[in-house]
């Protein structure tokens, strides 16, 4: 087994906690330049240089290569701009040009490459060379007067998407690596489910994903427009079974190996429970309407059905924390918030009933009956006033600047609650990071597992450097005030206000960080049962819990 390996508390870097430690690539300028050229661009053993960011431009540039070739089979949109689409495939061919020559240059100091008879014919017959040149080939074969079909062309032209496979492929040896000995459903697991087995190739996964549920939402909008639509009707309808594809293999892949899920095992139960989750549930909404409408067209008209593909885009919730938070609050306020509601509901019932019997008589044609002036009761409380619907007698007139006033402050109850008790909430969470910080900080050394600990739990309240640093130092001290505490009897501190003044604090942040802890629900039948605690007592303690 591996000896676990620690950190002292005092070489915790609290930038690379928070994701903001610049590494500086350690290249010396003074090697030769095609060495030193290669350490900076394409050397991936190199941290802090310049070759993630490179790969990552060029995926973007080839992303949207893959969209401008799909649009260039729409008339409509390619003829009017055919200049601007010239334009920028002579861009891209540039870059990719650029790109691959460099590396022919730089393909000796690669040692993939290093230990070949000819390091540079060596890497021109590699994999990756032949799709790199494959990329920019048919664009000099056309310039240089070489007919070719103009499908073969664009069939050329689409195999720069293999060009996205120089950073998939070390992803997945890196997978496969992590994965070796493991199951296919554990497999499956690491690349939908974060976590230690998944690596980078669970992160493409992931923007893969999110990739397609914006280009799929976005199609679902413009689809509205009809001169859009109208345009490219075929090639929405071919991209949303595309996506729909997508989307029902990862629903598959999440249902057959959720039961590696602590808390979802069990065959039958625990895929009945993931299925049953908010975020399943979500995914399952997103490919419904596709299949409704494919099998029961023909009997319902369900083309109602296609807005609710905008569901997609809540699987975007899945990696975002904050619905997670606001759910909590809302369940832990829903009793001072219905209550709100009421409040509202009442008022809205009360002045559309006034509203009703002040200005039918008037205008009976806007006020006609109770609700129909309910909606002019909301839109007059809410401070909307879209002005369809406004009193003219005195009487509405009149109510109707008291009802502006009081929905100013009815109306704003819910939203000030849902603020207040979201910060609340953070505020909470940050105290009980800040006791699980004290837990694992308290014996002076800090495990590579406490460590990704504190950096998930970080990244997740949305720290800054400062926060976490101000943290680990508070903390720091309070241990250190505690070691100074612990070996002296209790009238030698009082015998120093200064000491006693600090170890009061001290006792004070252990009681606040115990009823952090502490199940509130426990601590009172505990309490209750067995009357521990004085009223005095019990009042102390609720008053330094706050």
């Amino acid at each position: 087994m591996e000896e676990q390996k620690y950190l002292s508390i005092h070489e915790l870097d609290v930038k690379n906690i928070v994701g903001t430690h610049d590494v500086e690539a350690d290249i010396p300028s003074n090697l030769p330049f095609r060495k030193w050229l290669f350490s900076w661009l394409f050397d991936t053993h190199i941290p802090g240089n310049y070759q993630l960011c490179l790969d990552k431009w060029i995926s973007l540039l080839i992303v949207v290569n893959l969209f401008v070739l799909l649009f260039e089979h729409v008339p409509a949109v390619f003829e009017p701009n055919e200049a601007w689409f010239h334009n920028f495939d002579i861009f891209s061919v540039i870059v990719f040009t650029v790109e691959y020559l460099l590396r022919l240059y730089v393909a000796p100091e690669d040692p993939e490459f290093a230990a070949k008879k000819n390091s540079r014919t060596a890497y021109v017959f590699s994999p990756f060379a032949i799709i790199d040149f494959l990329a920019v080939g048919p664009f000099y074969l056309q310039f240089l007067g070489i007919p070719l079909d103009l499908r073969a062309l664009r069939f050329l032209r689409l195999l720069r998407i293999l060009k996205l496979f120089r950073v998939i492929i070390p992803a997945y040896h890196d997978f496969k690596k992590a994965n070796e000995g493991r199951t296919l459903r554990q497999r499956i697991h690491a690349l939908v489910f974060p976590g230690q087995f998944g690596g980078h190739l669970q992160e493409l996964f992931d923007a893969f994903i999110a990739l397609c549920v914006l280009l799929s939402v976005f199609a679902v909008i413009m689809e509205s427009v009809q001169s859009v639509s109208y345009i490219l009707n075929i090639e929405f309808v071919i991209l949303d079974a595309v996506m729909v594809g997508i989307f029902t293999i990862e629903y598959v892949m999440r249902l057959y190996s959720c039961v590696e899920e602590p808390g979802f095992k069990g065959a039958v139960s625990g895929r009945f429970k993931q299925a049953t989750s908010s975020s399943t549930f979500i995914d399952f909404l997103a490919i419904l309407p596709f299949f409704l409408e494919g099998f029961l067209h023909h009997v319902l008209d369900l083309r109602f059905l296609r807005v609710f593909r905008l569901t997609r885009l809540l699987k975007l919730t899945r990696g975002n924390d904050a619905t997670k938070t606001l759910v909590k609050v809302i369940s832990r306020e829903w009793p001072i918030i219905s209550a709100s509601a009421f409040i509202m509901i009442l008022l809205v019932i009360m002045t559309a009933s006034l509203g009703f019997l002040f200005e039918h008589e008037a205008q009976p044609d806007k006020f006609e009956n109770i609700p129909q002036t309910i909606y002019w009761a909301v839109i007059t409380l809410a401070s909307i006033g879209y002005g369809d619907l406004s009193p003219v007698t005195a009487l509405g007139r009149s109510m109707t600047v008291v009802m502006a006033f009081a929905g100013i402050g009815i109306f704003a109850i819910p939203a000030a609650i849902l603020a207040s008790a979201f910060s609340d909430e953070l505020v909470k969470e940050r105290e009980v990071l800040k006791a699980d910080l004290y837990e694992i900080m308290k014996d002076g050394k800090i495990s590579h597992t406490e460590l990704d600990f504190i950096r998930a739990e970080a990244k997740r309240l949305h720290l800054s450097e400062e926060e976490v640093s101000a943290l680990v130092r508070q903390i720091q001290q309070e241990l250190e005030r505690e070691a100074s505490f612990a070996d002296m009897p209790i009238h030698q501190i009082a015998a120093k206000p200064d000491l006693a003044v600090e170890h009061y604090k001290s006792l004070l942040s252990t009681i606040r960080q115990l009823g952090m802890l502490m199940e509130p629900a426990e601590f009172e039948r505990l309490r209750g049962s067995s009357q521990r605690l004085t009223p005095e007592e019990l009042a102390l303690w609720q008053q330094i819990r706050g």
